[in-house]
């Protein structure tokens, strides 16, 4: 039966049950349901959006759960439906996601029945027609494969192993462009791509321990003090152990789905690639993420010359919807799942070149690029994988099967509109980020155990169980019992079943006498658990229904896996074009001639192109805080902008060693020369890097090399195999590996017309490397001093002359529509080499002679000395460039740095540099907000710098106006530059502190399904000098743990139950409607020997449990959603107030910075604020500096005791100077004053 509530908000929660409801009942889910009236009716009139009837959303997976939690039986189902207004045309003028939605005319009982039954197998004779139907990209020789197969075995094949063989030996899966042999104007290539780039690791092997075997690459990182639970299985005390690490690192592009629904396909590329990082070795442990985006023009406003050429009409989606949903997309995973995002980069591009012939090529990100990278660690000894043994268990972590990703990696693999929409929308999966976080969980646990019992694992991505189990198995043959598989769609076919891409499920191989271990750890995670098959050692690949003994794939592992011929790649030089090469029309402009008003023009336009404008519209919606260990994300200066280089995150809490991380790539210029802009992409994640002391400098850096290509296009396939050879030659002249990448080559969008466009070929590279030292990272923000001066440095040999600075393929090209004929390049791989070797010497000798440092790249020199003054309020610079000669030196992109060095150190780091590096001392700091610059033989250009930073903001704007309002959005943008950070520490502060070697007061963090906070919190009590206990929610439940050895607890911030319901709404019903949990929470807040905290989710829960109000828990204050109504992530100024906070009692009247990273932190009281005890505020009560819209800029409330504290921001994540996106000059400090808070807790514990 279907019951209906109609929530505050007129939405529809449909509930379905297998018992009628009772009173109880029915008071528990309304006040689940926040105060939803229950209809006491059958049907509901209206046209209303929801679900698909046979696919279970992840918000339902999760309420039904809340429900299970709270102990209520019975309910099968809840899923909301969204009223339309009645003033549509029809059902196709109802905006709704297609993929995942469907209309309803009316809501009755039926809503959910499923009348559709499962497909038979069948039997495939006709291999060609079933391959054009399902759309499998089945190449010719790979279906004369299949039908030569079936006759060797004596029977025609089933659709699963057809289906399943086209999944695990696309294009996408098993990369057959890049193992093909090319034969390029009638002459066969001497290698294969993937030879050129394993090269790199067989001439510089460098730090590397894995590559090319794995879902990641790993190379040597530092032993460092891991901090984890003693016990997995149940609530234990954190230990510190040393260990060898070795880094991860990976990079995933989703670019088709991302085109073709651009939230879903984000998110899953996002959540695809952590699951990458996980499955290394015998697992690993993702830290951080990257995401870049490519896209065709925007178009957010008119005017805008270079988007001058009418939009095409869109197969999808527009790029504009195209960039804020997959933004969106990314952004939430990481969000809710844990992982920060702290390097990224953006790029759009439109160009239509006529050729003196009449040709017309057409080119531009229309199938987009979305890629998701990151690093994190790894125990060196558990870097490589077992190998399964006859009798092991293959066990399934994760969620259910449905309808989706059906024939994803095969689709992916073809031009996206090639096949119709139906197949294409099929291949695009969903996101569940909580249920990713609870398989990790379980795996972590395993992971940390000094003896990890996990023998191999692999992550679900392309090709679902089919890739994910047949690898498994590869070595020794396996059965798989699809019986065993859990289905959440009753009407799924065997086919269905086995070759689905539902995410965030994780495969494993454990010893049989291992897997009751960890059945419990997944119970206590709340991880869904399942023995799905055995090691047979018979190298078989078997999927078999044992309830019905079907036999949908039984096949030998080789024959799965096939050995079709080997790809050919046939191509000629590109032809045509201006140069008769397939080039460009030369850039005719010359700036040397051009006003001061119109130098002014075109640098403003500049400013405002997506690659070099302002990019606070992606960052002020993601988490670049959460696990307390990013020493280094996108913001910098006293105005948060983001300008920062490269992302660093440490690996252990109280260590200086870490992980670095930067981007870079050159599209434009790739067109112009495919090799010089492999060459130019290198180089840019080479002095993004630069900015932090490196472990063996540049030898020690490793890339990811993520290819996107138009391949099977005129001249595209000579064009890759050039710039492959380019970046494999470049790399190894420099001492460099490409250990781990991805191809995507099917960069090309076909529209109805017949019109095709062309992604430009691209590379993207992703450097990695150990950071020696992240409290020494140097930013791009300038220090208003008289006493420095401004240095620069290209790394290419330069002349005084316009030739030693072309235009060609640069962001100025871009606004003249033009591509140009000569971009930059790199032309001596040595001279490079020695420029950064020389300035990782120099800048990290212990003389901190460096002030500040910016690259040069997208937008030239004028764009790198404009951003270095953004972020200040004081100061400008005063430049001469007159030497050079030059005009094209302002807009060129020929790689190089610009320093700010201390006058008084300067020879002294002129001499370290050396005499081969050539420097240029090109000006000062002065004091006005000016930047002026002397260049060519006479001219001059004065620039307001704080104009210049409105211009460069705009863009950010515009795309802040679509995605949170244009009122927010005008209210940011007017107040971004007058809301600087500003801090008073207090007077006692030292900075100085060490961690106490004598424990004598027990903590505990309190989590719960979907918290993501729980370890930088628990190292805050750990550093205080408490004993700190990992307490699960289940630990709680299930009477394992009481707390009444516990003196201090914390409720930890994240997403539980994916905030569903409502933010801690979940995790609140599962305290209070489970008797041991609600016995043990009464009990410690009845003693008066205890203290509490709640930070964020945390701060949430202890709202909608009353524990700031404990003695009238209806006068608590509540927590409402941000007034942008999106998340947001910010690091913000707050005044700890004149409250009786125990734990702020020594920072009263403090001005500190803290990051908030939170989408539901509103304050809301129910009574006059002045009767609540209000402990910490925003400095500024407007938006964005009050990120949530709280009454008087509320960040935090008390009890009246003083013991209780909430607050939504996070001082477990700014314990270091170096966490703080900005911290004062105090070199000195080893840390910030928040440590006090966990402090000021142990010692008054210790005086009761």
């Amino acid at each position: 039966m279907v019951y209906f509530f109609r929530s505050q908000d007129e939405h529809i929660l449909a509930v379905q049950t297998q018992k009628e409801f009772v009173k109880e009942t029915i008071d528990a889910l309304t006040w689940l349901f926040s105060e939803a009236e229950m209809l006491d009716i059958k049907v509901i009139e209206g046209t209303f959006i929801g679900p698909r009837r046979e696919m279970i959303t992840p918000w339902s997976t999760a309420a039904v759960e809340i429900t299970k939690n709270m102990k209520i039986e019975g309910i099968i189902r809840i899923e909301e439906f969204f009223p339309v207004k009645e003033n549509h045309d029809n059902d196709d003028s109802i905006v709704y996601d297609k993929m995942l939605q469907r209309i309803y005319h009316k809501l009755d009982e039926n809503i959910f029945t499923i009348d559709k039954k499962p497909e038979q197998i069948i039997h495939i004779e006709d291999f060609e027609e079933y391959n054009k139907k399902e759309g499998l990209a089945l190449s010719s020789e790979e279906i004369q494969y299949l039908m030569d197969l079936s006759k060797k075995l004596g029977r025609p094949l089933t659709d699963s192993e057809v289906f399943g063989f086209s999944q695990v030996n696309s294009e996408h899966c098993r990369h057959k462009i890049f193992n093909g042999t090319f034969i390029i104007d009638g002459k066969e290539m001497e290698s294969s791509l993937f030879k050129m780039i394993k090269k790199t690791s067989a001439e510089n092997p460098g730090r590397i321990v894995s590559a090319y075997k794995d879902n990641c690459a790993f190379i040597q990182g530092p032993t460092v003090d891991l901090f984890t639970p003693s016990a997995p299985d149940g609530p234990s005390f954190f230990k510190t152990q040393k260990q060898e690490t070795v880094i991860s690192m990976k990079a995933e592009t989703h670019n088709f789905p991302t085109t073709v629904e651009p939230f879903n396909g984000a998110a899953t590329g996002s959540g695809g690639e952590i699951r990458d990082r996980i499955a290394g070795g015998k697992g690993s442990f993702p830290l951080a993420g990257t995401a870049v985006y490519m896209t065709s023009y925007p178009r957010l406003e008119e005017g805008r010359a270079w988007e001058a050429v009418p939009p095409r009409k869109w197969l999808y989606q527009t790029p504009a919807e195209i960039l804020i949903k997959a933004s969106n997309g990314a952004s939430d995973f990481g969000n809710k799942f844990g992982q920060p995002l702290i390097c990224g980069s953006l790029h759009t591009m439109e160009h239509i070149e006529n050729d003196p012939d009449g040709a017309q090529r057409k080119y531009g990100f229309d199938k987009v690029i979305m890629l998701a990278g990151g690093v994190g660690y790894a125990k060196k000894g558990d870097a490589a994988k077992g190998k399964p043994a006859v009798g092991d268990n293959v066990v399934l972590l994760g969620g259910d099967n449905y309808r989706i990703g059906m024939g994803g990696g095969a689709v992916s693999s073809v031009a996206t509109g090639e096949y119709d929409n139906s197949i294409e929308l099929n291949a695009i999966q969903r996101s569940n980020p909580e249920m990713q976080k609870r398989a990790y969980n379980a795996i972590r646990a395993l992971a940390e155990k000094d003896n990890n019992t996990i023998v191999s694992i692999h992550d679900h991505g392309a090709g679902g169980h089919l890739n994910c189990l047949s690898e498994l198995v590869e070595e020794t043959g396996g059965d798989i019992y699809i019986d065993k598989l859990p289905v959440g769609d009753p009407t799924l076919s065997a086919k269905e079943i086995i070759g689905n891409e539902s995410q965030e499920r994780m495969g494993l191989v454990m010893h049989s006498a291992d897997t009751e271990e960890l059945r419990k750890i997944a119970e206590r995670e709340r991880a869904p658990f399942y023995v799905i098959g055995d090691i047979t050692g018979r190298d078989n690949f078997t999927l078999t229904n044992r309830n019905t003994g079907e036999v949908p794939i039984d096949l030998a592992i080789s024959d799965m896996l096939g050995s079709t011929p080997k790809t050919i790649m046939t191509d000629n030089s590109p032809k045509g074009g201006a140069d008769g090469k397939g080039g460009f029309a030369p850039i005719e402009d010359k700036l040397i001639e051009k006003s001061e008003s119109e130098v002014k023009e075109i640098i403003e336009s500049l400013l405002q192109l997506e690659s070099v404008a302002c990019k606070d519209w992606l960052t002020n919606k993601v988490d670049r805080s959460v696990t307390g260990l990013i020493a280094c994300q996108q913001t910098c200066g006293e105005i948060q902008l983001p300008l920062n280089n490269l992302g660093i995150t440490a690996i252990g809490y109280d260590d200086k060693e870490g992980i670095a991380v930067s981007m870079g790539h050159a599209p434009t210029a790739a067109m112009i020369d495919s090799a010089a802009g492999s060459r130019l992409a290198i180089s840019e994640a080479l002095t993004n890097i630069i900015w932090t002391p490196l472990a063996d400098s540049i030898n020690g850096i490793s890339l990811s090399a993520n290819w996107m290509w138009p391949c099977k296009n005129d001249g595209e396939n000579a064009r890759l195999y050039n710039a492959v050879k380019g970046a494999s030659d470049y790399a190894i002249a420099l001492g460099l590996n490409i250990p781990t990448g991805k191809d995507s080559m099917s960069m090309t969008q076909k529209y109805p017309n017949g019109e095709k466009v062309l992604s430009p070929g691209t590379l993207i590279i992703t450097a990695t490397g150990q950071s020696d030292d992240v409290r020494a990272t140097i930013h791009p923000n300038l220090k208003y001093t008289e006493q420095s001066e401004i240095l620069y440095i290209p790394f290419v040999k330069v002349a005084n002359s316009e030739e030693s600075f072309p235009l060609g393929g640069s962001a100025y090209a871009q606004i003249i529509s033009k591509i140009g004929q000569k971009s930059a390049d790199i032309e001596d791989p040595q001279y490079f080499k020695n420029c950064f070797n020389a300035l990782q010497k120099a800048m990290f000798n212990g003389r901190k002679a460096i002030m500040a440092g910016h690259d040069i790249s997208t937008g030239g020199m004028i764009t790198t000395l404009l951003e270095m003054c953004f972020a200040n309020r004081e100061g400008g610079l005063q430049i001469d460039l007159s030497s050079f000669n030059s005009a094209n030196i302002l807009f060129s992109e020929v790689p190089g740095i610009i320093l700010q060095v201390k006058s008084a150190e300067k020879e002294s780091f002129v001499k370290e540099l050396g005499e081969s590096v050539e420097f240029f001392t090109i000006g000062t700091t002065n004091n006005e907000r000016v930047l002026n610059i002397k260049y060519g033989a006479a001219n001059n250009l004065s620039l307001d710098i704080d104009s210049m930073r409105d211009v460069w903001f705009k863009t950010s704007y515009l795309f802040d106006s679509i995605q949170t309002g244009k009122e927010l959005a005008t209210q940011r943008f007017n107040n971004y530059k007058n809301q600087p950070l500003e801090y008073i520490f207090p007077a006692h502060f030292t900075g100085k502190y060490e961690i106490p070697a004598q424990r004598t007061k027990n903590a505990a963090i309190i989590r719960e399904t979907g918290s993501n906070g729980d370890r930088e919190m628990a190292w805050a009590l750990y550093m205080a000098g408490f004993n700190v206990k990992d307490v699960h929610v289940t630990d709680l439940v299930s009477g394992r743990e009481t707390l009444e050895d516990v003196n201090m607890i914390v409720f930890v911030g994240g997403f539980s139950n994916a905030d569903t319901l409502g933010s801690a709404k979940g995790w609140a019903g599962a305290l209070l409607y489970n008797d041991k949990a609600r016995e043990a929470i009464d009990k410690f807040y009845a003693r008066k020997d205890t203290l509490s905290l709640g930070v964020c989710n945390g701060c949430q829960l202890m709202a909608e449990l009353g524990l700031i109000t404990p003695d009238n828990r209806k006068e608590s204050p509540k927590m409402k959603h941000n007034d942008s109504h999106k998340y947001e992530s910010a690091f913000v100024g707050v005044t700890v107030e004149n409250s009786p906070s125990v734990l702020l009692s020594s920072l009263k009247g403090s001005k500190l910075g803290i990051w908030v990273s939170h989408g539901e932190g509103k304050f809301s009281f129910p009574k006059p604020l002045e009767q609540y005890n209000v402990a910490v505020r925003y400095n500024y009560n407007c938006y964005p500096a009050n990120p949530n819209g709280s009454p008087e800029g509320v960040a935090g409330v008390c009890s009246a005791d003083g013991r209780h504290l909430a607050m939504m921001p996070h001082p477990e994540r700014c314990l270091r100077p170096w966490n703080w996106a900005y911290y004062p000059e105090r070199d000195e400090d080893m840390i910030s004053p928040w440590v006090e808070l966990f402090v000021n807790g142990r010692k008054w514990l210790e005086q009761q």
